[in-house]
């Protein structure tokens, strides 16, 4: 006989473990937590440069790609996703940027009472350990440990002064009362480890009693009594595994992220009714926006060589690899403790705007164009600029009626006018950044795109083939009051027309938010853990507007 579980949570990501640790947290109610993939063993997982390694490894990523398109030049994106305790947490680049104000007030403002800035303000202060920050803004004992990159590089204080030039000024705290501006990155990493959800929320939790972990548990479908979610159905071990059903006698929760939360609802027959019958999936509940509104972020990457000073490309091989890790196994300050970007800022295309859309980074590093992952025998740096509200959005959906079978994944980037004209923006702003006066001393040549690449026209077809993903895919279940037919989730992270089923990750998002999505992931499984537990919302933080 199936077991019985007061709750049962499928994904164990950046959402689903804070979702074990606070409902188990009183002793009351009893968990079964489902995870596809492994245990977090993986130490690539730990080391924060250990990042690239995870990238392409199908023990601990699910390796989906996106489908080509016109504006991707043709090619397939990699759309890496955690397969591990602790999900996109455990292989992303540590970032821990929250968004605007405004970004969580329009959520507000389409309807969705409960999720304005000073709703959601508690609840990212509740999630962190801040080390450093204001008060009003940051939090000082929750269980995710924030930090300041301990790493510097004189390469990074040249780029920003020539930030200055530009009139981007410093910002001690873009996750404060502003961000615009630029600084170094804040990260979820701590004395040289990753801080992924798995250690910093469910670790804790493991050793309760009424917690339940279940690791290569692939969920196949959901268990339904007419239009009531009465448990899952998993595969023990993933394909040709043996199928377990585990029951829930309150809800389930799908906390599986913006690809695998739409597509196992599809598998159980929610989701737009002509999909599903022409896949022969049973329709339970014809629900239009499940899979839909799929947005990310876009960024053509700059690539530039260096003169007059060293930089991580020659760190990263032969003797000096082994003397930098000798440095990080004792302690001491090492690449192997970096993030993929060492420098954030924030900026806008309009110079009369209150409100910043475009994000970039540098690096004293430059990769390879055509080998994923490869660090360039030269010494190089990197600037990235991309649009923080994409209006381009596309779609996941399923191939087959096979839960095994990888779905479609079309994000449609660049289709959208203003999506292109940004981008130029953005691409311009990535050129005048490298090529500042500050810069000039060690500044080497572009190497990708080419320098002589400076019309709109020319800049716009170079986005379409140096293009990438920034891993912050979401919407794809999004948020909406009852008006907005293409809301899969209400207020309460209620599944429409459904009885005992939520869904808690960041395919809730009804809109894109200005930053990297771990930091508002998280904030949506601390809300939604209170939602599940009909706690009283935590108060509202009132902070006057800038």
């Amino acid at each position: 006989m199936a077991e019985t579980f007061d709750y049962v949570i499928v994904g164990a990501g950046s959402a689903g473990c804070i979702l074990a640790n606070r409902l188990t947290a009183d002793g009351k109610n009893t968990v079964c937590l489902l995870e596809a993939g492994p245990p977090d063993w993986n130490p690539y997982i730990h080391i924060p440069a250990g990042f690239i390694k995870t990238l392409t490894n199908p023990n601990v990523n699910w390796l989906y790609e996106s489908e080509p398109s016109h504006w991707t030049g043709g090619r397939n994106i990699a759309v890496p996703r955690g397969k591990t305790l602790g999900g996109s947490s455990s292989i992303n680049g540590h970032i821990y940027n929250r968004g605007q104000r405004m970004d969580f007030n329009s959520w507000a403002q389409r309807g969705n009472q409960g999720w304005g800035y000073a709703d959601v303000l508690p609840y990212f202060r509740r999630c962190e350990t801040r080390i450093g920050g204001e008060d009003t803004f940051r939090g000082r004992d929750g269980n995710m440990t924030v930090t300041d990159l301990n790493y510097s590089h004189p390469l990074c204080e040249t780029f920003m002064d020539g930030a200055a030039e530009l009139g981007i000024p410093r910002n001690p705290d873009y996750n404060g009362e502003r961000q615009e501006g630029i600084s170094y990155v804040q990260r979820t990493a701590n004395k040289g480890r990753r801080m992924s959800t798995a250690r910093a929320f469910l670790k804790p939790a493991k050793s309760r009693a009424n917690l339940t972990l279940r690791t290569r548990a692939h969920a196949t479908c959901l268990l339904l009594e007419s239009k009531k979610a009465v448990g899952v159905a998993y595969a023990k071990g993933g394909r040709g595994g043996r199928t377990v059903e585990v029951r829930a006698s309150r809800e389930v929760i799908l906390s599986g992220g913006a690809i695998n939360s739409p597509q196992l609802l599809q598998m159980s027959g929610i989701g737009p009714g002509e999909l599903l019958r022409s896949l022969g999936i049973g329709l339970v509940h014809d629900l239009p926006g499940v899979g839909e509104n799929l947005r990310d972020h876009y960024a053509p990457r700059f690539s530039g060589k260096i003169k007059n000073s060293k930089t991580i490309n020659e760190l990263s091989s032969g003797f000096n690899l082994v003397g930098e890790a000798a440095k990080y196994f004792v302690g001491g300050k090492s690449i192997l403790s970096l993030s993929p970007s060492m420098v954030y800022g924030f900026w806008h295309t309009d110079p009369g705007s209150k409100s910043n859309d475009l994000q970039f980074i540098f690096t004293p590093a430059s990769y390879n164009v055509y080998v994923h992952g490869m660090l360039n025998d030269y010494p190089g740096f990197t600037v990235a600029t991309w649009q923080h509200r994409p209006e381009s959005k596309g779609y996941v959906r399923a191939k087959t009626a096979d839960p095994f079978d990888k779905p479609t994944i079309q994000p449609n980037y660049l289709t959208h006018e203003t999506d292109q004209q940004v981008t130029i923006k953005a691409m311009k702003l990535s050129r005048a950044l490298g090529e500042t006066e500050a810069m000039k001393p060690f500044f080497d040549g572009w190497e990708y795109p080419d320098a002589d690449l400076r019309s709109d026209d020319e800049l716009l077809d170079a986005a379409r083939h140096v293009g990438n993903t920034t891993f912050h895919v979401m919407g794809t279940c999004r948020m909406g009051p009852e008006s907005d037919t293409t809301a899969v989730v209400d207020d309460q992270l209620r599944v429409r027309g459904m009885e005992n089923l939520r869904v808690i990750d960041a395919s809730i998002m009804p809109a894109m938010v200005s930053a990297n999505l771990n930091a508002a992931t998280m904030m949506i499984g601390e809300k939604g853990a209170d939602l599940v537990m009909g706690k009283p919302a935590l108060e509202p933080i009132i902070v006057p507007d800038l």
